[in-house]
């Protein structure tokens, strides 16, 4: 194997460096990610005071070394080093938005290299969002919603699908989230549990926009976002713990232990709140409360190395949380459990997983006056998952990859319901679901290219369902299967070392959820009913854009246009509305397209300040539905077209970190008729930490600090966003 120039220097500092070590001194390198060495990069203590300057090769030395230093240089993210005593420091220093992640293409390329448009949120940049909960941080990325305006701390679940590219989202997400390859996207009605995952067992978030079901098969319309678990690298313990207005409480732990090949890790978490009154004031009466949420959280996970890097692990987590939802007779409770065992070995990667929910839900109907309330129906919603998917890859000579895989996973699950009006009695719908598919991917990288080609073939089938009621004899509900192929194709060319054009196209896929399938919905006095002869949505789309990287001005910016036209997609239909009351159903609309564009950039102007943004504009339409003709030019429900955010942060190591986060969204509407407008909005956050010591960091955040008002949905009546919440806490680590 023959050896570049740049990597002779860098092996032969870092031997330089390990060499100074034994001689009784620390020394490290700096360099970036390209392995350049950085020269006149800044080593300080945490209080700011200079310790050494690294020279021309990137190396620095230090005689009586702290327990941890800060290393800096002009247009460079700022790295916090803590030194193990006895070993050198290899020191890589990040630009913004300069990472390499793992795509949709599940194959490790840099940003630049990509086709897909991706960003990523570490652990330093999760750890300072003013929001305690994880879709809260993930708002700052421009684009990304829930289905309705308000986060998951007050939300009912049945509104917890994620929207990309202003492709909107029902009940059901119309984008994956995963978790190491294992999807968390609700087993029986596909919204996201945000509140599933310890805060502290996660190490950053990787959001790829763009349709992927030629990799991850059904729901990743809009998108894949992929949580990276927090791993058991060293032994030490963390604690959180933080405290604020609307009674809100989020606490965590995080243990760690290593012992040789072995290692395990253990993490829980308590996230909760009072909450608020989501109703307007002015409509409010005296049976309106607090929406809230009380969810406790926990993961454990073994792993143990193998020769070669390779590993297996096995682990666990669970959710249990109750919801009062704005009166005292509707609240839901979920109780779900989730298993996986996996393997990363040589060339293959083996995933085996398994959850189990039990969801509880109760509705009423309200009187016009909101003085009383009447409970209707009690819902019992069990579900069991089993799931399997096995990779392999494999490079072939310096410039190309091969990688192909299968996976299936099984649903069964009841929808079981109580009801208290007109006659009483019960109903109950029970059916399983199947979707096993098999997929292949060629990446190539000669010369200054990047192309990527990948294709997925899927079987979906919905089957055994069946329905039972106390006033009709059981009903065997039709069964149906469709076979779906996706293709997609990525090109990226480098145009300059510095600016790179990027364009793909794909087909992509998402199947209904047994819950919109036989499950009626209840959000406020918005009923929406069930439809057992709902078919998937089928989407095609393209974007092309260009990412530029200027590292002498620290800067970066990714530009792309964007088109997604999806067939048969799954909305709520307007069916009859009261000024109290509105009843929908769920329907296969002819077709809806969105296409627009979005922009993502960060600056490091100097090295204490970094800015961060984006902004997308989304022009999302109903473009075809014969038998409703009026709809055709209507806004999708709950996709603005104007969406922007922007972050600032200051990092001195003397003061600490002080991050203000705006986020600005434009009109929408609730409803497929674009009869309830939501005006636009500006909200900002902002939040500060600061370092006592080695070990302890205290922070506080404010959330929607002006206290402005922010319509979220009408359904029929308005509803209220987040109010201005403040929070304060500390973080204790006792670990390296």
């Amino acid at each position: 194997m023959q050896l570049s120039p740049s990597r002779i220097c860098l092996l032969a500092a870092l031997a330089l460096a390990a060499a100074a070590t034994v001689c009784g001194q620390t020394r490290g390198v700096v360099r970036n990610a390209h392995g350049d060495p950085i020269p006149s990069a800044t080593v300080a203590d945490v209080a700011g005071n200079t310790l050494a300057v690294s020279g021309s090769d990137g190396i620095f030395a230090l005689s009586h070394p702290p327990r941890q230093i800060a290393v800096t240089a002009p247009h460079y993210v700022t790295a916090v080093v803590t030194i193990t005593p006895d070993q050198s420091l290899n020191i890589i220093l990040r630009q913004p938005l300069e990472t390499v992640v793992v795509t949709a293409y599940r194959s490790a390329l840099g940003s630049s290299d990509s086709p897909a448009s991706t960003r990523v949120l570490d652990t330093q940049q999760l750890q300072q969002a003013a929001s305690p909960s994880l879709d809260g941080k993930l708002r700052d990325i421009p684009g990304f919603t829930l289905f309705r305006r308000s986060i998951s701390l007050v939300a009912n679940p049945t509104t917890e699908g994620v929207s990309l590219r202003g492709l909107g989202s029902t009940a059901a997400s119309r984008s994956l989230v995963v978790l190491d390859d294992i999807p968390l996207n609700d087993p029986y009605g596909g919204w996201i549990h945000w509140e599933e995952l310890p805060e502290l067992s996660i190490h950053s978030v990787e959001i790829v926009r763009g349709g992927a079901s030629d990799l991850y098969g059904s729901s990743a319309i809009g998108g894949v976002i992929s949580v990276i678990p927090a791993r058991p690298q060293t032994s030490g313990l963390q604690i959180l713990t933080s405290g604020g207005s609307e009674s809100t409480l989020d606490d965590g732990a995080l243990a760690t232990a290593k012992q040789g090949p072995w290692s395990a890790l253990a993490s829980g978490g308590l996230i909760a709140t009072d909450g608020y009154t989501l109703i307007a004031p002015n409509l409010r009466g005296p049976i309106d409360q607090p929406s809230n949420v009380h969810a406790q959280n926990g993961l454990a996970e073994v792993e143990r190395m193998l020769p070669g890097d390779g590993r297996v692990f096995v682990r666990s987590n669970v959710l249990n949380e109750i919801r009062h939802n704005g009166t005292p007779a509707q609240w839901n409770a979920t109780r779900l459990w989730r298993g996986a065992a996996g393997a990363d070995w040589r060339d293959f990667a083996l995933r085996l997983y398994g959850d189990d929910e039990h969801y509880r839900q109760t509705f009423s109907s309200i009187a016009a006056d909101r003085a009383s309330e009447k409970l209707t129906r009690f819902v019992f919603d069990p579900a069991d998952e089993l799931g399997a998917a096995l990779r392999w890859h494999r490079p072939i000579g310096a410039h190309a990859l091969v990688l192909t895989g299968a996976d299936t996973h099984d649903v069964r699950a009841e929808d079981s319901e109580q009801l208290f009006t007109g006659a009483g009695g019960f109903l109950s719908t029970s059916a399983r679901q199947r979707q096993t598919g098999v997929w292949g991917e060629a990446l190539l990288t000669p010369a200054n290219w990047t192309v990527s080609g990948s294709a997925r073939v899927d079987h979906f089938s919905n089957f055994n369902a069946q329905q039972f009621s106390s006033s009709a004899a059981a009903v065997q509900l039709p069964d149906f299967s469709e076979t779906v192929f996706d293709p997609r194709l990525g090109l990226v060319r480098r145009l300059t070392p510095s600016v790179a054009w990027n364009a793909s196209a794909f087909r992509a896929y998402r199947a209904p959820t047994e819950n919109e399938l036989y499950r009626t919905g209840q959000v406020g006095q918005q009923v929406t009913e069930p439809n057992p002869n709902l078919r998937s949505e089928r989407a095609t789309g393209w974007e092309t854009g260009f990412q530029a990287d200027f590292r002498r001005y620290g800067s970066s910016v990714r530009a792309s246009y964007f088109w997604t036209q999806v067939n048969r997609p799954i909305t709520a239909l307007t069916l009859n509305v009261t000024p109290t009351s509105e009843l929908l159903q769920r329907e296969n609309l002819g077709q809806i397209e969105s296409r627009g564009v979005s922009l993502d950039y960060a600056l490091q102007p100097v090295s204490w300040i970094g800015i961060e943004g984006g902004y997308q504009f989304a022009n999302a339409t109903v473009t075809n539905f014969a038998p409703e003709p009026q709809l055709i030019g209507n806004w999708i429900p709950q996709v603005a077209r104007n969406m922007a955010t922007s972050q600032v942060r200051l990092t001195r190591a003397r003061i600490g970190v002080l991050s203000a986060q705006g986020q600005l969204t434009g009109r929408q509407f609730d409803d497929d008729a674009n009869a309830y407008l939501l005006h636009s909005y500006f909200r900002l956050d902002a939040s500060a930490e600061h370092n006592f010591g080695r070990h302890i960091v205290a922070f506080a955040s404010g959330e929607n600090i002006f206290d402005r008002l922010i319509e979220v949905g009408k359904t029929p009546l308005l509803t209220l966003g987040t109010p201005r919440v403040a929070r304060v806490g500390i973080r204790i680590d006792f670990g390296e």
